[in-house]
């Protein structure tokens, strides 16, 4: 049985995410394509994020199902965080939501003081103070933080608590060729740390 599914069904391999993103997202050295042939080809956690897991107090993970462009609502406006991948696994704990960000040159959008701008909106001003207050940084300076980092990290809690996992892990998958990298995973364990960040 396949763990990916696109649109309610099962995925027969990594162009059936195609689907999901305007033509000129999916191409070879973008990070819709490198995600889905990554993962999916993999039918489950890639060999290096199988690694980063493995050496968590996650212990050795199974990808139990995931989907592709995931959408979390949000209150305070009409667009929902669209995370690149949601995976539900279970580890050494129990189940883990893993929110999976694909990146290869592309950064997490607008600092939070940009995206608020010099007159933010109500809408903008009731995310915000939701993304602290699921965060748990109410007291925090976020300005300095990218706007897609903060609502993906609180999407993925969101989406713990709906399915009633334990942990919750916002994991960045970087297919950055820069320093000589190839590949590598970035994830926060404790959300709390996303403040230093």
């Amino acid at each position: 049985m396949g763990k990916f599914f696109v649109d309610g069904e099962e995925t027969t391999g990594p162009e059936d995410w195609k689907v999901l993103h305007p033509e000129r997202h999916w191409k070879t050295g973008y990070s819709a394509k490198a995600l889905a042939y990554s993962w999916d080809s993999a039918n489950g956690f890639p060999v290096e994020v199988r690694e980063v897991f493995r050496d968590s107090q996650f212990g050795n993970v199974e990808l139990l199902m995931a989907f592709p462009e995931y959408q979390t609502p949000l209150p305070g406006g009409s667009r929902p965080s669209q995370t690149d991948l949601f995976v539900l696994a279970e580890g050494a704990g129990g189940l883990i939501v893993v929110g999976v960000e694909g990146k290869v040159s592309e950064d997490f959008d607008k600092l939070v003081e940009d995206w608020l701008g010099a007159a933010p909106t109500p809408g903008q001003e009731r995310r915000l103070s939701f993304l602290k207050q699921k965060l748990q940084v109410e007291e925090c300076d976020v300005g300095e933080i990218r706007y897609q980092l903060l609502h993906r990290t609180a999407a993925a809690l969101i989406e713990a608590e709906r399915f009633n996992a334990k942990d919750a892990v916002m994991l960045v998958h970087s297919f950055s060729q820069e320093d000589g990298y190839s590949q590598h995973v970035l994830a926060w364990g404790k959300i709390r740390e996303i403040a230093l960040l």
